[in-house]
């Protein structure tokens, strides 16, 4: 019965589960490749990031806050929505 649970949260047996995700990181991965981005680029402009929100002050932090609850309250309902749907099948 838990194994059945699990199936039905990932979408699929762990193995299917395993190779999509292998398969759309491939993907994703040739993307960044073909755009010109790296993992490290990208997390060294993650940190600059941060690290001017320090610089901004605890304004921009309050904003980005705003950003992500804006975005939750959009985001969560749909995502539960769309997992009781699931559930259902």
């Amino acid at each position: 019965m838990a194994n059945g649970n699990i199936e039905r949260f990932l979408g699929g047996s762990l193995l299917s589960v395993m190779i999509r995700l292998l398969f759309i990181s491939l993907l994703v991965g040739a993307a960044m490749a073909f755009l010109g981005l790296s993992p490290r680029a990208l997390f060294e402009a993650a940190a600059r990031f941060v690290r001017s929100l320090g610089d901004l002050g605890f304004g921009a932090v309050r904003e980005i806050g705003q950003w992500v609850l804006a975005g939750a309250l959009l985001v969560v309902p749909l995502w539960l929505l769309s997992r009781l749907f699931a559930a259902r099948r």
